[in-house]
């Protein structure tokens, strides 16, 4: 994890970018991470390796995009992430390519794709494996909301574009308390959605995208899958016991509950689950909620997370060998 932190967590190593916002640093190598020249994570299969931005295996290829999780954070290895693991199950002639972004949320997912596409011009399957971020980010106020939702360091975005906005403001004449009016906010502003709406607002935006996405894959001729990705108190109620320490660790550092509130409960969960599972019937999109699966598929003492949301390399296989049973050929 330290790996991860060094380039990848640290805000002042953030690699700015058009329309996306941020992405990873490019051509970055260590033994446990390692990126292109765009900043796409390596995937590594039989004797392989490729990437959007290096070397495309010819022939169809297989994508799995999300964030973060899809990324790798806390995979030991490139060939410990998603990507990695199913171009192993699937075999060689059947690569992966991982197309996650750190920190993305369903706009940026479906935007890095149309960026990028060009890249991968024969794709047979896309596995959209997300769904957490739009819900944790739909907590923050509604002043951040925006049309598409927030983002991933919102705040300081939108605050920097405020502080412009106040120097423009007093090259234009105004007094510093007429410019300084552009910071005002209203209570409504400042309020924070309630579950329903937090809920709702998720599932609206997630399956907005996802139409976007089906009718790309349709043009493509690419088979499309959503697959709900796993959060630790959605999975199981009591953690493993290495999971525990490191939750109660982490818990020190940054107060999960308290940042994400109800949304962390397996009841709710399941709700989001079973909107989604509606949301995309209604697209004619397949839909996979891996928690209940993952549940299942593993007992008590199962370490799968190095935090709530992203794998150790166990998570990482079981939910690979679990996506490989419920993807149709």
């Amino acid at each position: 994890m330290g790996q991860y932190a060094e380039r990848f967590d640290d805000r002042a190593e953030i690699r700015w970018m058009p329309y996306l916002m941020y992405f990873h640093p490019v051509d970055h190598r260590s033994a446990v991470v390692n990126t292109d020249g765009l900043g796409f994570r390596l995937a590594q299969g039989p004797g392989a390796t490729a990437s959007a931005g290096s070397q495309v295996p010819g022939g169809p290829v297989n994508l799995v995009a999300g964030s973060s999780t899809v990324f790798g954070i806390g995979a030991s290895s490139d060939a410990n992430t998603l990507a990695s693991r199913l171009w192993d199950l699937y075999g060689a002639d059947r690569p992966w390519l991982n197309f996650g972004g750190r920190s993305h949320n369903s706009t940026q997912e479906l935007l890095l794709f149309t960026l990028y596409r060009h890249l991968v011009p024969q794709i047979d399957r896309i596995v959209l494996f997300s769904g957490f971020n739009d819900l944790g980010l739909a907590r923050l106020p509604r002043w951040m909301q925006g049309d598409d939702g927030a983002f991933f360091n919102c705040r300081e975005y939108y605050e920097q574009l405020d502080e412009l906005r106040i120097k423009q403001r007093r090259a234009a004449g105004l007094s510093r308390r007429h410019a300084r009016r552009v910071l005002e906010r209203t209570a409504e502003d400042l309020a924070v959605p309630d579950l329903d709406e937090q809920i709702g607002a998720a599932v609206e935006r997630t399956t907005r995208h996802l139409e976007n996405w089906r009718l790309l894959a349709d043009g493509l001729g690419a088979r499309l899958t959503f697959v709900l990705q796993p959060l630790a108190p959605w999975v199981r109620e009591k953690p493993a016991p290495e999971e525990e320490l490191i939750f109660a660790e982490l818990d020190e550092i940054a107060d999960f509950g308290q940042a994400y509130g109800d949304i962390a409960r397996l009841e709710v969960g399941r709700r989001y689950a079973a909107e989604l599972s509606a949301g995309c019937q209604k697209l004619g999109v397949p839909f996979v909620d891996m928690n209940p699966l993952l549940g299942r598929a593993t007992g008590p003492a199962d370490w799968l997370f190095v935090d709530r949301i992203h794998f150790t390399d166990h998570g990482h296989d079981v939910v690979a060998r679990l996506l490989r049973s419920h993807l149709e050929d």
